[in-house]
Parts: structure tokens; sequence; C-alpha cells
């Protein structure tokens, strides 16, 4: 796509919206053990190397903005940009988002996100998405970030990043022993939005993105994560926070 647009607000019910989210967090958790622990590192890490609350900030993949929501509301006034491709996950994100944040389509398997989003962010996240893309567009995405970084900002990318000094307790580890459990739980979500009526159109519209989008599944090691920052142009990369398999890297601009 060509240029980034908001997301459709729809009409939900509070109680039901935050159900919906409550609900989200539930089954994120459930698939990455720690996400709660993620977050409050990954915060602290932007105010130590910004030596302040960032004042630009924007979230990749970032769903139905909960973690959005709560940068919001940890520095009250800082410009938080959102962008996901899932219509459905976007409209869940501009319901909730408060009004200093908002809430863009674009496509993260392309660059065209880019320019609409701006540059001189001080924060740049990428929580559980990178896996939905190829090696190839990974290593796109690192030089895209890059970009939209202010000098000295902070990338921080958090997935399923085994560490490749300890390849024996990386593969004990993966696939979490309630991997299935948490699958069933992903399904029964989405599942459930069928019966909310004001989510229907844009469930369909997500079946149209994503018919011939099946996620790469992507998995690579902190040493790939480490070479593909570094060659992106970021001077510092090191692994801010591990829960199990899954890691988080935080590269300096």
């Amino acid at each position: 796509m060509a240029t980034l647009t908001p997301a459709p607000q729809v009409a939900l019910d509070t109680d039901l919206l935050l159900r919906l989210r409550d609900d989200w967090a539930r089954v994120m958790g459930a698939f990455a053990p720690g996400l709660a622990d993620l977050e409050n590192v990954l915060c602290r890490a932007a105010e130590a190397v910004c030596g302040r609350a960032p004042q630009r900030v924007l979230d990749l993949g970032g769903g139905p903005g909960l973690l959005a929501e709560r940068m919001s509301r940890r520095w009250a006034g800082a410009a938080v940009t959102l962008v996901d491709l899932d219509p459905v996950l976007l409209a869940l994100a501009r319901a909730a988002l408060p009004g200093t944040a908002r809430a863009l389509e674009g496509d993260l398997s392309t660059s065209d996100w880019v320019r609409p989003a701006g540059g001189g962010h001080h924060l740049v996240t990428v929580v559980m998405a990178l896996h939905y893309l190829s090696p190839a567009r990974a290593r796109v995405l690192y030089r895209d970030a890059r970009r939209v970084l202010a000098p000295g900002g902070l990338l921080v990318v958090a997935d399923l990043i085994p560490d490749d000094g300890a390849a024996a307790l990386m593969r004990a580890l993966t696939p979490a022993p309630d991997l299935a459990a948490a699958e069933l739980a992903w399904t029964g979500w989405w599942d459930g939005l069928a019966a909310v009526t004001a989510l229907r159109p844009l469930l369909s519209a997500r079946a149209a993105v994503f018919r011939d989008r099946p996620p790469a599944e992507f998995t690579a090691p902190v040493s790939w994560h480490a070479a593909a920052a570094r060659r992106a142009g970021f001077r510092q990369v090191g692994v801010v926070w591990r829960c199990g398999a899954h890691a988080a890297v935080a590269a300096v601009a």
C-alpha cells in the first residue's frame, strides 16, 4: 500500500472491549510468558537510553494496542503511533487508545509504512511480530527501523529468539509445554469475535488480507539479530530481557 490510513473506529460496548483486550493479553501471555516483565524492562531501557521519557514512540505490529496504550499512559504527552495490518486488531486499538496515540494501517512486509509513519522516533518496538516475516524482510525491517529512529534512539525486538550459546537448553524450552493450549486459546479468541456484530465486516476484511499471507514463522538466534542490527547501522546491540527461548534484543541507533 502506498499510504497509511487511520484504522476505522468501531462502536463497542466498553465492557466487551475490556474483556476482548484482557483475553488477548492472556492468550499472548500463554505464547510468551513474562510479557509484563518485558514491558517494564523495555520502558526502563528506553528511559535510560533517552535520558528522559521518549517523546516519539512507534509500535510496529502493535495489534490491539495494549503496549501502545500502556506506553501512552506511562509517558503522558508522548506521541505514540501503532502500525498494524490486521483490520480487526486495528479497530480494537483505535477504540481503546488515548487521544495522544494513533493507530495506522501498515504492512511490515513492505517498506511503504516508513514515510507516512515519519521519522525522529526515540523508541521503536516490534513485539511478537517479526516472526511473521521472512528472513529477508526481517533484515529490511531492521534497516527501516533505523531510518525512522532519531540519532541515539532505541529499537527493541522481542520474539522467539533462542540463545545460540545454549542450544540444548533452548531446544528443551521450545516449544513451550503449554503451546497446544495457547493455540486453542488463540483459535477460541478469534472464533468468539464472530459473535460481535460490529466486527463481522472487519473479520471479512481480515480474511481477505491474510488469505495469501501465511506467517513465515521465522525464528533466528541472538547472533542473527545482532548481525542484522549492526548491518542496518545500529551502534550497540544486546539482549535486555529473556524468558526461556523468548528474548528482547535492544539496538541503539
